[in-house]
């Protein structure tokens, strides 16, 4: 499969670029100057990762989700909630790197899981190149893979004589397919490295364009290519880190599945390409007004909650109890008392004294937040 460009309709989308691009950059300020910024983009990995399962078919509720995080399950986690914790951890690993790390030939190779990195990576990374001695670390690295290979071949072939098979060759061009009854569940013939150099491809080619039309431009660009048989929901994830790379979006990974969420499927998945790109410039709108009005929200909770610490003590644990509750959709007391080293009955008396809404209404598996 092969992914062009080709002549974009220019005058269609302007109206929805500049509407993304002022709603990008408002969000961006908002999110740099707000004292609540960094509860913001600790709550924006939760809802960005369960609107991303939510786009792709499956429901995953927010609350399980911190609960998982936090190792504290009410019930066995499902395959979903697996899969929305990976990206949980994607996002959190994309967001604590170099800003042009997850697009860069090495970032992707770490984010996809590939063992070897696409032909033209070096291309399209924008990271610095230490020649002062510092890549014998990341030399010796690559010896140590050789040699793992080296004892994964020898132990694949010895497995093979033993069961009859004969002896292979050392090296294979493609992976084995693995077939479960009727469902295939990788294709030999699906070449991820090949698909993600085009996509990579697509991203020099667009460096001249405003950024909201070129993030519209690469997530079309990774929809239409699938590069990921089984992470395909990484593509969102590197469009925000893009953004970031361009210091469009500079201070937290945009939360792009958030804004996707609102746009219907017949859009995102029109056979129109304007129509696609379209739904990406709009969702990015969408995802920044959101954006906008949680940061509205939070600040307004957190200036209600700062009203309690008046003639607290300075050793006082509400401070932390308000950050974790801005950080988190919503706490147990199980986590205010690993947060802040109480016992979860002095727990329950801070939830008390701050006056924080209960969101369960039960007996059991209470927990609070920010509504």
């Amino acid at each position: 499969m092969c992914y062009k460009i080709r002549d974009l309709p220019v005058q269609t989308l302007l109206p929805a670029i500049g509407r993304a691009e002022d709603q990008l950059a408002r969000l961006d300020e908002a999110v740099r100057r707000s004292p609540v910024g960094k509860g913001f983009v600790e709550r924006g990995h939760f809802f960005d990762a369960a609107a991303s399962m939510w786009i792709s078919g499956e429901l995953v509720h927010v609350e399980d989700l911190v609960l998982h995080d936090a190792h504290m399950d009410v019930r066995a986690p499902t395959h979903e909630l697996t899969i929305s914790h990976a990206i949980l951890r994607a996002r959190r690993r994309i967001a604590d790197a170099d800003p042009a790390w997850a697009v860069s030939g090495s970032g992707l190779l770490a984010l996809s899981g590939l063992r070897g990195a696409p032909d033209g990576a070096a291309e399209f990374d924008r990271g610095p190149v230490d020649d002062g001695g510092g890549n014998d670390s990341l030399r010796g690295e690559e010896a140590l893979s050789a040699e793992f290979a080296a004892i994964d071949a020898v132990l694949e072939r010895s497995r093979r004589i033993l069961e009859g098979e004969g002896a292979p060759a050392v090296h294979t061009e493609r992976p084995q397919s693995v077939i479960v009854g009727d469902l295939v569940v990788r294709d030999a013939e699906w070449d991820e490295r090949g698909r993600i150099e085009q996509w990579q491809a697509v991203g020099r080619e667009v460096e001249d364009m405003p950024p909201t039309l070129a993030a519209a431009v690469l997530w079309e660009a990774w929809e239409t290519l699938e590069p990921l048989q089984n992470k395909h929901w990484l593509g969102p994830l590197v469009v925000g880190a893009w953004l970031r790379s361009r210091r469009k979006v500079a201070s937290h990974l945009f939360c792009i599945n958030v804004g996707l969420k609102t746009i219907p499927r017949e859009r995102r998945r029109s056979r129109s390409k304007t129509t696609r790109l379209l739904a990406a410039l709009d969702a990015m709108s969408a995802a920044g007004d959101a954006g906008m009005k949680e940061i509205s929200r939070l600040a307004h909770a957190r200036e209600q909650m700062q009203r309690r610490l008046r003639s607290r003590r300075s050793s006082s644990s509400l401070p932390g109890v308000i950050d974790l509750i801005l950080s988190r959709p919503i706490v147990s007391a199980t986590m205010i008392a690993k947060e802040v080293n109480v016992t979860p009955r002095g727990a329950l008396n801070l939830i008390t004294e701050l006056g924080v809404r209960e969101m369960t209404g039960r007996g059991r598996y209470r927990a609070w937040g920010i509504l």
